[in-house]
């Protein structure tokens, strides 16, 4: 069976750069209509709907806070408007505020949970309904290995990404009846614009902690999206996909 996404729909949060792009663009080219969330960059969530219209795709993009739920539900309710169903939700946004819990403000850890926590539980209980009437359905949360093993300075991240895991398997259990699945992708260390800003040697401890010696890509992770976001992985659900290069063994 192919990973072919023809005739499914798609939302992703935070795609408008980074490896929210990555899977946007991966699941145009898969077939896939693809709606995506940014939160500022109008020029760049501009172009990339643009992009996709030009090979041929059909794409939408929402500005949108992750944290505010009526604005999840208004943008379900729309791409559900315009495209007539809502088949996968990639559940990706989120940001990073790192620092030794010693001088960690108390707003670096309500940002950090919120945006990359509550934004997850605003969209999957805004679409849910609608996958329940449909009777099928895919949420993949992009959460980290670091929610996975921990890293000294990122307690905020690291609890909110953990949070993803939990939070993923206990809905896993609620709809699988409904044959809607949930599952989770754990990125290890990835090239984004945002990571190539890292002094050297802290990118040469990152690759020498991964067994296979180097950085991931973002396309590495959208292809593994693809996959659980398509009919091939039907009979997966409540998993955590170690994407890393074996950091988490």
């Amino acid at each position: 069976m192919s990973f072919s996404l023809e005739g499914k729909t798609v939302l992703v949060t935070g795609g408008s750069r980074g490896i929210g792009k990555s899977i946007v663009l991966e699941l145009a080219q898969a077939g896939a209509n693809v709606a995506f969330t940014y939160a500022r960059s109008v020029e760049a969530a501009e172009d990339l709907v643009q992009e996709i219209k030009d090979n041929g795709g059909k794409a939408l993009a929402f500005q949108a806070d992750a944290v505010n739920y009526e604005r999840a539900e208004e943008v379900i309710k729309d791409v559900v408007a315009e495209f007539g169903s809502l088949d996968v939700l990639v559940n990706n946004a989120g940001i990073t505020k790192d620092n030794l819990i010693m001088r960690m403000g108390e707003d670096q850890w309500d940002d950090v949970i919120e945006t990359n926590l509550k934004s997850v539980f605003n969209y999957s209980k805004a679409v849910i309904r609608t996958m329940m009437k449909q009777r099928k359905g895919s949420i993949i949360n992009i959460s980290s290995v670091v929610g996975v093993s921990g890293n000294a300075g990122q307690t905020n991240y690291s609890a909110s990404k953990a949070g993803v895991i939990g939070f993923s398997k206990s809905l896993a259990k609620e709809v699988a009846s409904r044959n809607i699945r949930v599952n989770v992708i754990a990125p290890g260390y990835i090239t984004t614009d945002m990571t190539g800003k890292l002094d050297e040697k802290v990118l040469d401890g990152i690759t020498s902690a991964t067994p296979l010696g180097r950085a991931g890509e973002a396309v590495e992770i959208a292809h593994s999206v693809q996959f659980l976001a398509s009919d091939a992985s039907s009979y997966i659900t409540g998993v955590v996909l170690n994407v890393d290069g074996g950091m988490a063994m």
